[in-house]
């Protein structure tokens, strides 16, 4: 290759790097940390979404120019209870100006939860590489005051197509039974607190049970989910920590994981570890106790001796 050649394809290269915006080059990862994002917030090619659980949050006030998403209503099919179809995911997506060549920040309350549910459905369309979740999510934004406004900023809509969904990233009840039975190897991981997974309790303090049984998947294996977090700010561990901590379960990327909680949102937290930041093969059971501890004819384990909630 001549030297006037390598020249003009490095000149090409820059001017396609170029146009998937400079925030999108300097952000590869799967987090993003506030410091990065506060100096990216006025770049045209990121596009800030907050997904948080607490009514009311964002209208307070929220990271300047962020978006909005309601998780019970924009995320999920409200009559069925399943996750948002192709139809009303793309629709979200071009409102939210949200597309592939965009870099989409999502954050939320409860150290990103929801927004770990959102990272989940936009991956299941199609959207991954370019998604990622603000490290530490509002809590660390507001510890570290820095800036917040009241009003929405609109966007300009993007033209997303929505592909076909991966469902490889997505558990059904049919793939957690195979692997209780033993025709799969998938490993189960339940992230609710020890007192849930023991079967003591169905549900935290202050959430609806949901479920007539207690206790947990048998085979299942357990790593609250609050333990891959630091709890000061909301960040998360680092991987080293990170696999330390799940390989002490016997967790090691070694066999597909399947994450597993009350009603999908707190193991979509733990999937997005797995997956994204430690590159395992994991998919979310969104299903999790609320349909597993319900289905007439299954087992459970319940070592609390509480099967009906209550001794």
């Amino acid at each position: 290759m001549s030297v006037l050649s390598f020249i003009r394809r490095g000149a090409a290269v820059l001017a396609a790097s170029l146009a998937l915006g400079g925030a999108a080059l300097a952000q590869t990862g799967p987090l993003v940390s506030t410091e990065w994002l506060e100096k990216n917030l006025s770049d045209p090619k990121v596009r800030i979404v907050e997904v948080s659980v607490e009514p009311g949050i964002y209208e307070r006030g929220h990271i300047p120019g962020a978006q909005n998403i309601a998780w019970h209503t924009d995320l999920v099919e409200t009559v069925s209870r399943n996750i948002a179809g192709p139809e009303k995911f793309q629709a979200l997506a071009r409102k939210l100006g949200v597309d592939k060549d965009v870099t989409v920040v999502l954050y939320g309350d409860n150290n990103n939860w929801f927004a770990a549910w959102g990272a989940w459905v936009f991956d299941i369309y199609g959207l991954r590489d370019n998604v990622k979740l603000l490290d530490g999510g509002r809590k660390k934004w507001e510890l570290e005051k820095r800036p917040v406004a009241t009003n929405p900023v609109p966007v300009k809509a993007s033209s997303f197509t929505v592909g076909e969904p991966n469902n490889a990233l997505r558990a059904r009840l049919t793939d957690v039974v195979a692997s209780v039975e033993k025709k799969s190897d998938a490993r189960i991981l339940d992230i609710r607190s020890p007192d849930e997974f023991s079967g003591k309790i169905i549900a935290p303090a202050g959430f609806q049970e949901l479920a007539l049984r207690a206790g947990h998947i048998p085979g299942s294996v357990n790593v609250p989910w609050a333990r891959a977090v630091n709890q000061a700010d909301g960040t998360l561990k680092s991987p080293e920590e990170l696999k330390k901590l799940y390989a002490e379960v016997g967790i090691d990327g070694s066999k597909p994981v399947i994450t597993s909680c009350r009603i999908g949102e707190r193991s979509s937290h733990t999937w997005f570890i797995l997956s994204r930041v430690l590159g395992y093969q994991a998919a979310n059971y969104d299903g999790s106790w609320t349909e597993y501890g319900n289905v007439v004819g299954l087992p459970i384990s319940n070592p609390a001796g509480t099967v009906w909630g209550g001794k």
